[in-house]
């Protein structure tokens, strides 16, 4: 009894209700458990810290280093499969193509077969295909080569240089914003998708009546090319205008162009750095005069200032930069005149606050070696000439033209342009065999004279002889001359308004008197194409096409007994579609699309990166050209003089 007491004492009676027992009861609280609800689970140590970090750097290194394991196996498999160490012997080789025998006007070799004619079989078979001769290797040339089918035509290219270039990147590639071997790709490479031949040379004469083409090799050696089919794409030159001196300027259309742009430019930036150069002469050698404010003038003065901006402050002593001038000598009012004027706008504000100097509605007088002479009116109409002295100047305005391109124009008497050789619709050069040579790129210029076949569209409309055109017949010359030249067909969408306009007597008959005007009203609204690379690939992917189709129809026609078919009968003529207009403008970009603009910063720029960068010729252009945009924006441009 006494100890059951003291355990009473010790432990005292708690009722604990049925409740409690239950999943809802009362939790229970103590000092040292609210102490710890307060503290919460304890933090990780140092050591679990360094423990984490272990693992996943671990990881990591484990991961690259599987990751560069399998890309070194990928590349030693690709290189077990693809080396070969076979030794060709015994290539059979026809006597005629190291050999060939003479011929033409002036007795040269007549090059009939190539050299690797007989290697494989295709070859031997495409020999018995019709010639097809393409001389230049530019845009219009490759719209042809991608758009010709493999067994067509025993095709030959000619072509001083080895490659073809992307002309419009070349003002990045003259400062270092991308690689010259990222803008070019072999000819040979581009020309094997249809087992054709490369030849390195340049044509220079042309016998039209024996179809032979005259070649100038890169050892001076002359020798004649056959051909059944000739395409003409030599591009085009600098017009001079008459001014003297231009032989102490740059142009950028090539290469070796954009090589010594580049070369000249860090020259002048190393020569400004000595200290033995007084402050005058460091003016003169940093001062930049270019010459055009088309787009190939304003994109080089834009790259030319972002180098100063990005580069040449960083790395070159800070006098050098603030002693840059660029200078843009432009004859129209406005720069990118062939743009919007919104555009234009937006590229003169741009340049102004980049302190690029706009000289506006000037015409250069002289270039000597060492400045530049322009005049120009000042607002009262009074003329003023000024000097600039320079040490580098781009002339970028105007084209004239190629030799070749002159020889041709030269032979045949309708071809009366200055600038071009003549094509008609289908781009068949006019004066030349029918379907036997075309034209295409900055070399030729559709012909755009109606009243030149005046009496043809009027014979061939005029249903009743009488003479006159009444509605019927107009409309039918109206269908007539848009198949000829479909660059009028903009201007001839109202056709009732134009016949009602014109007949003055109100008669509903247009007399040859009335409907003269009215077919040179036309004619002098009709513009000819400009000179870009998007018209030089279209018209080159045109033709390409064409001939395509002429080779099946023509192969059917002969196993037939069918009538050879003419470019008409395969294929409509050439229309031109304007995909618009772009130009970069350091670190922004402008776009001109049928009225639309787009004006703007990085996001243009970017934009105008992708239209380019999708527009190379290869993949692997498009790789290199990725990859110098990366090393630009993480280390900037290549500041080394090669």
């Amino acid at each position: 009894m006494l100890s059951a007491l003291r355990l009473a004492r010790a432990r005292p009676f708690c009722f604990r209700p049925a409740s409690l027992h239950s999943r809802h009861r009362f939790p229970r609280f103590s000092t040292s458990d609210a102490t710890v609800a307060q503290a919460g689970p304890p933090g990780p140590t140092r050591l679990d810290r360094a423990k984490r970090y272990a693992r996943y750097a671990g990881l990591f290194t484990l991961s690259s280093a599987l990751g560069v394991f399998v890309i070194g196996a990928g590349i030693f498999i690709h290189d077990v499969f693809t080396y070969s160490d076979k030794h060709i012997d015994g290539v059979p080789i026809s006597p005629l193509g190291v050999q060939p025998g003479r011929g033409g006007p002036k007795n040269l070799p007549i090059a009939r077969v190539r050299v690797e004619d007989e290697e494989i079989e295709q070859n031997a078979r495409l020999a018995e295909k019709p010639r097809l001769v393409i001389v230049g290797g530019g845009w219009g040339a490759m719209g042809i080569l991608k758009t010709l089918a493999p067994g067509d035509y025993h095709v030959t290219l000619v072509s001083p240089e080895t490659y073809t270039t992307f002309t419009p990147l070349l003002p990045s590639a003259a400062v270092g914003t991308v690689q010259l071997r990222s803008l070019i790709e072999p000819l040979r490479k581009m020309i094997a998708r249809l087992h054709g031949h490369y030849l390195e040379g340049k044509a220079v004469d042309l016998v039209m009546s024996e179809r032979l083409v005259e070649i100038e090799g890169i050892g001076g050696d002359h020798f004649y090319i056959p051909y059944d089919k000739l395409v003409i794409a030599v591009g085009a030159t600098s017009s001079t205008h008459g001014v003297p001196g231009l032989e102490n300027c740059f142009q950028l259309k090539t290469i070796e162009d954009a090589k010594n742009i580049r070369r000249r430019i860090l020259d002048n930036f190393e020569r400004a750095s000595l200290p033995t150069t007084t402050r005058e002469e460091r003016k003169r050698l940093l001062s930049f005069v270019i010459c055009g404010g088309g787009p190939t003038g304003v994109e080089t003065a834009a790259e030319i200032e972002e180098l100063c901006r990005e580069d040449i402050i960083r790395y070159f002593p800070k006098i050098c930069r603030e002693d840059v001038s660029i200078h843009v000598v432009q004859s129209r009012e406005h720069i990118l005149n062939t743009y919007s004027e919104a555009i234009s706008e937006y590229a003169e504000k741009k340049f102004q606050r980049d302190g690029i100097d706009l000289i506006t509605g000037a015409r250069v007088e002289a270039v000597t070696d060492d400045s530049v002479t322009y005049i120009i009116k000042d607002p009262e109409g009074k003329v003023d000439t000024r000097t600039i002295p320079t040490n580098f100047v781009l002339w970028s305005t105007g084209i004239a033209m190629n030799p070749f391109a002159q020889r041709v124009s030269d032979l045949l008497p309708n071809q009366v342009h200055k600038r071009a050789i003549v094509v008609d619709a289908h781009l068949r050069v006019k004066g030349a065999p029918l379907g036997e040579v075309y034209a295409i790129g900055d070399c030729s210029t559709i012909e755009t004279s109606l009243v030149e076949h005046f009496m043809e569209l009027v014979n061939e409309a005029d249903k009743n002889k009488d003479g006159k055109i009444d509605f019927e017949e107009w409309k039918f010359m109206v269908e007539n001359i848009k198949a000829r030249m479909p660059m009028s067909e903009i201007h001839l969408q109202e056709v009732r308004e134009l016949f009602e306009a014109y007949d003055k007597d109100r008669d509903n008959i247009l007399s040859l008197n009335e409907l003269l005007p009215l077919l040179q009203s036309i004619e002098q609204r009709l513009t000819a194409l400009p000179a870009t690379a998007q018209v030089a690939s279209q018209e080159g992917k045109y033709v390409g096409r064409k001939l395509h189709r002429l080779a099946r129809q023509t192969h059917a026609a002969q196993v037939n007994g069918l009538r050879l078919p003419r470019d008409e009968d395969v294929s409509r003529p050439f229309k031109y579609f304007h995909l618009g207009n772009l130009a970069y403008i350091g670190n922004a970009a402008v776009f001109d699309y049928h009225g639309y603009s787009l004006m703007g910063g990085l996001a243009a720029m970017y934009a105008w990166r992708s239209i380019y960068w999708n527009e190379q010729v290869s993949t692997r252009t498009r790789g290199l050209l990725m990859i110098d945009w990366i090393i630009r924006g993480v280390w900037g441009r290549d500041l080394s003089r090669l």
